[in-house]
């Protein structure tokens, strides 16, 4: 997969140095799937390796690398669906698959705007053990933040438990190189017909919308031994 390396180094960079401003535009909540809207669409056919392949920030997951079943899971911190996901259904799916060895899961950042890229940054610019328990703040709260008047004040915040100071917050924000990686993960899923969040992909099958954990066992299970 070839990506135009030098635009996204030249976005990214952009992005990098003004996002703390732009967190102050009131940007606004963009439209994502409906959790109805759901459906499975067979993903790319350049393979699963490709698809498998960590960008230049690594893959953030958790469960056996040689689990049957591997799940990514491309989300928008700003996407109320993915917050509903990550709130509702995924501690479910964490307890049945992944802590049972039956699942590897991966999440990627797909930032749908300025104010999601900045919350995917500061959970890269965290400690690795600390970047789950991040997201699952920053989706539990979304709405303090993501409809804020002030979005620095309510992710500095909330980053502030995960040991950020108004400093290494700011620092994060203008980090070339972690906006380069994120917006990297955003194109590798573009280029697989992610278009919107929540989008899955379970063993290479591409899943659009929201679902739940009955949905979701409708999928794996058939990739279950016995």
């Amino acid at each position: 997969m070839k990506l135009d390396r030098e635009n996204l180094c030249k976005t990214a960079t952009g992005l990098a140095v003004t996002v703390v401003l732009a967190l102050g535009l009131g940007l606004a909540v963009p439209a994502v799937f409906s959790p109805t809207g759901s459906g499975i669409a067979p993903a790319r056919a350049a393979g699963d390796a490709e698809l498998l392949k960590a960008g230049a920030l690594g893959d953030m997951e958790l469960g056996r690398k040689d689990a049957p079943v591997t799940i990514i899971e491309y989300a928008s911190m700003t996407c109320p669906h993915c917050a509903n996901f990550h709130t509702n259904v995924y501690p479910e799916l964490k307890r049945r698959y992944i802590d049972t060895g039956k699942v590897r899961f991966i999440y990627r950042e797909y930032p749908l705007d300025n104010r999601a890229l900045a919350a995917a940054m500061l959970t890269r610019c965290a400690p690795r053990e600390k970047f789950f328990p991040l997201v699952k703040v920053f989706f539990e709260r979304q709405k303090t933040w993501a409809r804020s008047a002030d979005p620095a004040g309510a992710l500095l915040k909330i980053a502030k438990f995960a040991g950020f100071t108004s400093k290494s917050f700011n620092e994060c924000l203008k980090n070339e190189k972690i906006a380069k990686g994120v917006l990297e993960n955003k194109a590798v899923g573009s280029k697989f017909k992610v278009e919107a969040t929540p989008s899955f992909f379970i063993n290479g099958k591409l899943l659009r919308g929201g679902f739940s954990v009955e949905d979701l066992d409708a999928v794996i299970k058939p990739y279950l031994p016995g």
